[in-house]
């Protein structure tokens, strides 16, 4: 999937994660796609309650073979 900016949170545990995404959102037009790197179990269930309470868009999540977790995430 095509992204427009990357977040990489691996290493960091709940709430840095988020943190990060929120940041990087600020600085994009609607549209726009970032995809984030994750590793803390707990960020699939954050992640999709933050898309759901600020009206992004999760489009993608997936864990990848390195027990690590990819989210593609649309700027509302």
């Amino acid at each position: 999937m095509e992204f427009d900016k990357e977040v990489d949170t691996r290493g960091l545990n709940c709430p840095l994660p988020i943190l990060r995404l929120k940041k990087m959102l600020a600085g994009l037009r609607g549209g726009q796609v970032v995809r984030v790197l994750a590793t803390d179990p707990s960020s699939v269930k954050d992640f999709e309650a933050f898309t759901r309470q600020t009206g992004h868009e999760l489009l993608l999540r997936k864990e990848t073979p390195d027990r690590s977790y990819e989210f593609f995430i649309r700027h509302k």
